[in-house]
């Protein structure tokens, strides 16, 4: 047996067995490219399809649309009986959902069901507005009126809608079993006794559909051990049965069937929209890991192997290490055999390290060294500003600690927190380009004063906007897009009959996220220096120059782009950053919606830098039109010319503007595997994300890599066809990022390194 620290050594069996899995995913995701183009999204752990699905979803709806929990139980129960049965013999878990490439499918949402579709790679679309916007919805629950109001504000993703982006407690299925769920589902709707079933109904056909799913794996791995000539693997196979068969009806009792439910369990949570979330994966693994190697029924070898099946089964989000309630550390052996599956399969994955002040440094450490040697690993969730913002919301710091990172840039309470996170985008730099209009065409004398004004009261309305989305959110998502999967999950929705997204939980905190914070602190400090103290360019000129997108005027565009700038340190642009930033925090954290629901304030990008940037003109900072605005709070590439400090500079700039209140304001960080290993390599590391913990940062997303490497691949992707980026929360495969894509990430690793 290893020690806790050690790295496990694999035997030539499981080994062959990992390397099996990794040749499959690197198959499936050269398939995925060749048949939908790049996509720009994290990696999911769909299996490519080709054969025919028969399936026919129900309808309660004129339209024929699926809405509400009952419709979509049963449409689910008949996706789940066409579905395919997938088993791998290498893996020792069953099961994966499968994409077919059909416009409209993401699970089993056919095209008759386009209205509750969602956009998958490899998909265009010229859909009507309202349904680029409220395609979940019904059509007489979509709130039109706002349409005009989010397209003046370019407000791309309002939230409405969403679904999935809080945190289960994975700890409720563990403990009941798919059986005990369903009894469960049976004996509150006998001790409820709703007069409307349709909830009940609708979660009861969706557990149904998932034991007589997981019944046909069964019998398929049964049949291959019966096809099977090797031994080894046929005992995995009958294995895989056994495993499969046991969890239809009752918990988990050791180590495999724990990974086999989870993998059925996240399976079905992809194909309902996608979700992601898992869990404080060592604590909820760590009990079967003790009591199977005490018993001798697993070694740190085949727990690994394990492992890398759940992680090959899909990169679902969750986190390791941390704090429990009580403030002990939480670092196990389980964690660090998480780190070592993470490494020895070498895959996407989306796994984040807890950070806080009296953490086990050796965990930090060992994640560190698998960066340094892979490229990328886990993200770092830092609890310096995450528990502390949690509790400036009234929580108590045990509740604070119990939050796991468990999605893209997001933390949540498993099972207990509706924070709908990651799902809306407030644009900092519309407000901006629409306050520099209204200057120019009231103003006789323009000033920063008035330019201000008009941008604070601009932003308050489309912050006002997004507060009222929310509340329609609210009452109508339950009746439309149900939290159906997760709800099974949570402490209280089963329980009360009520969906998560309409009081089924206790607590709920709706989170907001601008973007674009460094492209409008740049504008602002760029006309208050050159504009208004130097007055080298007048502000009917600069207006002029903007309608224009510069055209004839690159040497304003240069001289606009060429101030000091956000993040290079005592640069107004640093002040603008902050007081932007404070600006956007205390309208949302200040006042609840109109319904009285409370939102948090966070800034993230995403990947929607691209997106966002398309449908806005040139900006004062040299931006010209329809390049990528701003990511997330982070400085823009070269903000700091020529200095070998860009990492910290960057990392001080992130800490000056988080938010505060518990939501992430993520720091990105690439650097060059070289400098890495000549100043300092994991000491340098090390510092680097206990200094930003310190300094209240909420998230760090860091690569380790080679500039050219990098450089060859985002030329010819298929150079380095292991290559793998954190793109922003989640990892992905360099390669089935589109160039477009891929340029800020190469703009950040040639800036920074």
């Amino acid at each position: 047996m290893a020690t806790v620290r050690e790295e496990v050594k694999i035997s030539p069996t499981y080994a062959e067995r990992i390397v099996a899995l990794k040749e499959t995913k690197n198959l499936h995701t050269d398939i995925k490219v060749q048949r939908f183009g790049h996509f720009d999204t994290d990696d999911h752990g769909y299996i490519p399809w080709d054969e025919p699905i028969e399936f026919e979803p129900y309808s309660d709806h004129p339209s024929g649309g699926v809405w509400g929990p009952r419709a979509i139980g049963i449409s689910f129960r008949r996706w789940l009986n066409a579905h395919p049965v997938y088993v791998h013999p290498m893996s020792s878990v069953a099961g994966c959902w499968v994409y077919k490439g059909i416009p409209g499918v993401a699970g089993w949402r056919l095209e008759r069901m386009l209205p509750n579709s969602k956009p998958m790679p490899g998909e265009e679309r010229d859909d009507p507005v309202e349904e680029r916007y409220f395609r979940n919805w019904r059509p007489e629950d979509r709130p039109i009126e706002l349409v005009p109001l989010m397209e003046k504000y370019n407000i791309i993703s309002p939230g409405v809608g969403a679904v999935n982006h809080f945190g289960p407690d994975m700890q409720i299925g563990l403990d009941l079993g798919f059986g005990g769920i369903l009894a469960k589902i049976r004996r509150y709707r006998e001790l409820n006794r709703p007069t409307d079933t349709s909830f009940y109904d609708g979660h009861e056909e969706l557990v149904l559909g998932i034991q007589e799913w997981i019944a046909k794996h069964v019998t398929a791995a049964r049949e291959l051990a019966a096809e099977e000539e090797d031994e080894g693997l046929r005992e995995n196979l009958l294995a895989i049965a056994d495993a499969s068969e046991w969890v239809i009806e009752n918990p988990p009792r050791t180590f495999r069937e724990a990974c086999q439910f989870i993998a059925y369990a996240q399976s079905v949570d992809r194909m309902w929209a996608l979700g992601g979330a898992l869990g404080q994966l060592d604590e909820l693994l760590r009990p079967y890991y003790e009591q199977d190697l005490a018993a001798g029924i697993e070694t740190d070898e085949s727990v690994v192997w394990h492992l890398c099946s759940l992680f090959f089964n899909d990169p679902h989000y969750s986190q390791i290490g941390g704090q429990a309630a009580d403030g002990h550390d939480l670092t196990s052996p389980m964690s660090f055999r998480i780190l070592d599956a993470m490494h020895a399969l070498h895959i996407p994955s989306n796994i984040a390290l807890r950070v806080w002040d009296g953490m086990d440094r050796s965990l930090l450490r060992k994640a560190l060294e698998y960066m340094i040697e892979d490229g990328t690993g886990v993200s770092f969730a830092l609890s310096g500003g995450l528990d502390s913002g949690f509790v400036k919301l009234g929580h108590t710091d045990g509740l604070a600690r119990m939050r796991a990172k468990v999605g893209c840039n997001w933390t949540a309470l498993p099972g207990v927190e509706y924070c709908l996170q990651d799902v809306t985008r407030v644009d900092l730099v519309k407000p901006m380009l629409l306050a520099i209009d209204e200057v120019a065409a009231e103003e006789a004398e323009p000033s920063m004063e008035a330019l201000w004004e008009r941008y604070s009261r601009l932003l308050a309305e489309v912050v006002a906007i997004v507060k009222r989305g929310k509340d329609i959110h609210m009452e109508r998502q339950a009746r439309n897009y149900p939290e159906i999967v997760l709800n099974l999950f949570c402490h209280g929705p089963i329980e009360r009959g009520v969906d998560a997204s309409a009081g089924g939980v206790d607590i709920v905190d709706l989170a907001m996220d601008a973007i674009g914070l460094a492209t409008t602190a740049d504008s602002f400090a760029a006309i208050e220096q050159r504009v208004f103290n130097e007055q080298r360019v007048s502000f009917g000129e600069l207006v002029g120059h903007l309608r224009n997108n510069y055209e004839g005027a690159e040497r304003v565009r240069y001289m606009m782009n060429s101030i000091k700038r956000y993040g290079s340190g005592n640069a107004r642009a640093d002040e603008w950053a902050v007081r932007i930033a404070d600006l956007w925090t205390h309208l949302v954290a200040d006042t609840p919606t109109p319904h009285g629901f409370r939102t948090v304030p966070g800034l993230f990008s995403h990947g929607a830098t691209n997106t966002y940037g398309k449908h806005l003109p040139a900006t004062p900072n040299g931006r010209v039109a329809g390049e990528p605005i701003s990511h997330s709070a982070d400085p823009d590439p070269g903000f700091v010319p020529g200095s070998g400090n860009a990492a910290t500079a960057k990392a001080n700039a992130v800490a000056s503007v988080q938010s505060g209140w518990g939501n992430t304001t993520p720091l990105q960080i690439e650097l060059d595997e070289t400098l890495v290993r000549s100043h300092g390599g994991l000491e340098l590391l090390e510092s680097l994300v206990l200094t930003h913990n310190k300094q209240g940062g909420t998230l760090i997303n860091m690569n380790v890599v080679s500039k050219k490497d990098v450089i060859e691949a985002h030329e010819d992707p298929m150079t380095h066809p292991d290559l793998m980026i954190r793109v922003t929360g989640y990892s992905a495969y360099f390669r089935t990022l589109s160039k477009e894509y891929r340029q800020p990430i190469v703009d950040r690793i040639l800036a920074e390194s």
